[in-house]
């Protein structure tokens, strides 16, 4: 039999790639060579920055399954893949605690300014005077836009620092220690920590707007988790540079791998560079459940993590995910 063919997105790193390449035949996108093959191609491996559009669809007659190696598929046209019957996949849960650790790092890091006083005692400032005073991560009031599985870590670890713990999401979630607000504005307004982990995708665009950072206020830090698109960048800009919150800690970014200058140039301000699944195991853990995926697809056996809106209860496309 000739082996399965499968188009891998340019965004497809080694990890995956490798074993990808040694169980079918692969063709990488950011090559011409794959639309020769175009008419035999049967599935997509992509990542959560990938953008599989409905034209990509449209020149791949045989497409049977995306497979993204990421929670968030935001970049997948998953309404016109359902639409062909094409399965979508993704990797949940294999993440959920190194994002987890971020968030709390990130949070930590604001608070105590670390990244800031590295830069500090790297200049020779110190000898001249002590760096401004920090803030109070424990006992703080933590609002979740979001209470998924990562959002339920996150609230898990933060209620061993003692912080005071509400969520907001879609609907409250029976069963939660947490208070829950129905709108991102009201949670903002009684939060000292707002941290975004809601997923990305035209339902959450802009979240987190003005309305939202005025009601945080100017003793309060975002934290976004989630996806760049959730924050209005510009927006969020605007109300660091009058005062209108307190700082922000970001590990996603509307255009990245662009980031504004203006937010690089911010003392209160946390930078890094989507990092959420940067870790060996994570990422060999999403790897391998990518794989499985595109495994049990072709085998005919049920899907290990389809997203949402492809599992087989449901009958029609779904909201994001709160």
């Amino acid at each position: 039999m000739s082996p399965i063919e499968v188009l891998a997105m340019p965004e497809v790193r080694p990890l995956l790639l490798e074993p990808l390449c040694a169980a079918y035949a692969v063709h990488r996108a950011d090559t011409e060579a794959w639309r020769q093959a175009a008419p035999r191609l049967r599935a997509i491996a992509a990542t959560g920055e990938s953008r599989v559009s409905a034209e990509l669809m449209r020149q791949l007659p045989a497409l049977e399954a995306i497979a993204v190696m990421g929670v968030g598929y935001d970049g997948i046209d998953v309404a016109a893949a359902r639409e062909r019957g094409i399965a979508v996949t993704h990797t949940p849960g294999v993440l959920n605690d190194y994002v987890a650790d971020l968030a709390l790092g990130l949070m930590l890091a604001w608070a105590h300014q670390v990244p800031r006083a590295d830069r500090f005692v790297r200049a020779g400032h110190w000898a001249a005077g002590p760096l401004p005073l920090g803030r109070k991560v424990s006992g703080a009031r933590l609002g979740l836009v979001g209470m998924g599985q990562i959002g339920q870590a996150i609230a898990h670890r933060a209620a061993a620092f003692g912080m005071q713990i509400a969520y907001t999401a879609r609907s409250a979630r029976p069963g939660l220690p947490y208070r829950y607000l129905p709108s991102a504005a009201l949670l903002a307004a009684q939060s000292d920590y707002l941290v975004a982990i809601t997923p990305g995708g035209a339902g959450t665009r802009g979240l987190i707007d003005a309305q939202v950072l005025a009601a945080l206020g100017p003793q309060g830090c975002l934290v976004n988790v989630a996806r760049g698109s959730v924050v209005d960048e510009a927006a969020l800009i605007q109300a660091l540079q009058t005062g209108t919150i307190a700082g922000a800690a970001l590990d996603v970014f509307e255009n990245e791998p662009q980031v504004p200058a203006a937010l690089r140039a911010m003392d209160n301000v946390v930078l890094t560079p989507h990092i959420g699944s940067a870790c060996l195991e994570v990422r060999q853990a999403m790897a391998d459940l990518t794989l499985a995926n595109l495994a049990a697809h072709f085998a005919g056996r049920p899907l290990p993590t389809p997203v949402p809106e492809c599992r087989p209860s449901l009958s029609a496309p779904q909201e994001p995910r709160p």
